[in-house]
């Protein structure tokens, strides 16, 4: 059994609600029902926080902790350098996830400060993104 963290930035709480046509009518919550029953025999555990310092603090406990992690590190993916540099001291793959396609958006969201040091990102397929994840990190094993 491995086991798999999905780690989701500010606003991402919000899904479900917050701009439907971006980010679709579904709770991070409902879908997480079906992706735990798709990869039933791994435990995939869940943290959202809108607070930078937590996410970096939940990066590095992950480290030794999880198989790998699925980061969605929301609006910090283009600020932050603390998660960056948090990312990059840890020993466990990382894959840097977006639900929609950063590129097609706001010239300030097509830069990842985050995603160079990840071992892949997946952007623009929803939330179907995070299945993609823990599927190659499950190759990786």
């Amino acid at each position: 059994m491995a086991r798999f963290l999905i780690l989701n930035g500010p606003n991402l709480n919000l899904l479900g609600s917050r701009e439907p046509s971006v980010y679709g009518g579904r709770s991070f919550e409902e879908y997480l029902v079906d992706l735990r029953g798709e990869f039933a025999a791994h435990a995939i555990v869940h943290v959202q926080s809108n607070i930078e310092g937590e996410l970096v603090e939940a990066v590095q406990r992950a480290d030794g902790a999880y198989d790998g992690l699925a980061l969605n590190a929301g609006g910090f993916t283009h600020t932050s350098v603390a998660l960056r540099d948090a990312i990059a001291a840890v020993r466990i793959p990382v894959v840097e996830v977006h639900i929609s396609n950063l590129l097609e958006r706001e010239p300030f969201r097509h830069v990842s400060l985050t995603g160079g040091v990840c071992i892949g990102s997946i952007m623009g397929l929803g939330l179907d993104g995070y299945r993609l994840a823990i599927a190659h990190l499950l190759q990786r094993r």
